[in-house]
């Protein structure tokens, strides 16, 4: 079965997909999309993804799983509390210029380990060794975003970080800006939560209707 190129998909339908794989997972009825042999044969000169997933390192956060997704359906990246660097903005900006994915998520996830150190760190004083030290400094301002909301606990600075990742990605990158102003892509925050598995969409820029999201960057 021929499938629509990822340009034809709007972002709100590329959401709804993943929105309605996450409702699959969630009920314990994932189907596995797009993982036999015949999918496998035919990605091997191309590759199609109708979302790009920005998300955390961490093991319990299994994209394609989360989403009931197979091959060639996401475009993954992660990163250690889904930090931002030279390579990650890359890499989405070749997802969006080359690949003209319509979606970008920032996938956070609660109980996470990153951001809880730079929690950590910001009521200590004390800041870790090696390259984790570099980690923390980028989630630090999430963190104080947060307190200065009056939000105390982890998972609501998880959330608030998801929230400033995604505005600093369309900051960051004209690319990526010019393609949600334009209404190609959309950047939205989704939070994670381990226990029910759900994927909750908690921020966004583009041309996708609810109520988290804005039509245009930074508006």
């Amino acid at each position: 079965m021929n499938e629509p190129s990822a340009s034809a998909i709007t972002p709100a339908q590329a959401w709804q997909t993943l929105h309605e794989g996450n409702a699959r997972f969630v009920a314990g009825e994932s189907s596995h999309p797009n993982q036999d042999a015949n999918r496998r044969s035919s990605l091997v000169h191309e590759q199609n993804p109708f979302a790009v997933i920005f998300g955390c390192s961490d093991s319990r956060l299994a994209a394609e799983i989360i989403f009931d997704l197979g091959l060639g359906d996401a475009f993954v990246i992660r990163t250690a509390g889904q930090v931002i660097d030279d390579a990650v903005l890359g890499s989405l900006e070749y997802s969006v210029a080359v690949l003209g994915v319509p979606l970008i998520v920032v996938l956070g996830h609660d109980s996470c380990g990153a951001v809880t150190a730079a929690k950590r760190t910001v009521d200590t004083g004390e800041m870790p060794g090696g390259h984790i030290r570099n980690l923390v400094e980028r989630i630090t301002p999430s963190v104080l975003a947060a307190q200065r909301n009056g939000l105390t606990e982890v998972n609501d600075m998880v959330v608030e970080h998801t929230k400033q990742t995604a505005e600093r990605l369309v900051e960051s990158s004209s690319m990526i800006s010019a393609a949600v102003e334009e209404g190609r892509t959309a950047v939205i925050g989704v939070s994670y939560r381990l226990a029910e598995g759900a994927a909750d969409l908690v921020s966004g820029y583009g041309a996708l209707s609810h109520p988290a999201v804005v039509r245009s960057p930074l508006s």
